[in-house]
């Protein structure tokens, strides 16, 4: 059965409540059935330093997805890919008929322009940008916005993004959450050594 699937691609160094907050309104923004988080082995972007083992930020992710219609994904380490454009590609080869959109926080717009073959992922799936405090300027005055702003779709249209053809983007308005992995691993760098991982990594309910 074809389904919309939202992926989400990142290190989850570590996960918390703020991406599953951010995950489940967009689902809902977007008419979504499931999000993956595609829980990356090691981002060409970023520095290993202060990088908890995958295999715990795989494991904690799941815990903050549990008993929602997130579902974390090792699919990276799996298939072997490095960059998002070729996870893309796999993705969109092994599940022919569903429907895929790639989210991606307003943070990261501005680094799109570094992501491998930017243009040709922008080209396989439509993207939507999902909000976080302070990032709305930044993000829209990107380097690959200027040549994405004539894709732009209004927010009001998201969940019709299934008729759109790629390059579609579109920028989520979604409540704000300032919960930050960064903040986080500054508390507690070793907290992937804690069986139930940090009080602000774990879930609210639904």
């Amino acid at each position: 059965m074809a389904r919309r699937i939202g992926l989400l691609g990142g290190s989850f160094n570590p996960a918390h409540r703020g991406h599953r907050r951010i995950s489940l309104a967009a689902m809902d923004a977007l008419g979504l059935d499931e999000i993956w988080w595609l829980v990356s082995p090691g981002n060409p972007l970023k520095s290993k330093k202060g990088m908890a083992p995958f295999d715990a930020r795989l494991r904690f992710a799941r815990q903050i997805a549990r008993r929602s219609r997130i579902k974390v994904k090792d699919f990276e380490a799996r298939s072997g890919t490095i960059y998002t454009v070729d996870t893309v590609a796999a993705l969109l080869g092994d599940w022919p008929r569903h429907d895929f959109i790639w989210l991606m926080g307003q943070d990261t717009v501005a680094q799109f322009h570094q992501w491998k073959d930017w243009r040709r992922l922008a080209g396989m799936v439509p993207i939507a940008v999902l909000s976080r405090p302070g990032y709305d300027g930044p993000a829209r005055a990107a380097r690959a916005m200027g040549w994405l702003r004539r894709f732009v779709r209004p927010s009001a249209t998201a969940k019709d993004w299934t008729a759109w053809s790629a390059p579609a983007i579109t920028f989520l308005r979604l409540p704000p959450d300032p919960t930050s992995a960064t903040r986080l691993r500054a508390a507690d760098p070793n907290w992937y050594c804690r069986p139930t991982g940090l009080t602000a990594t774990r879930p609210t309910p639904s």
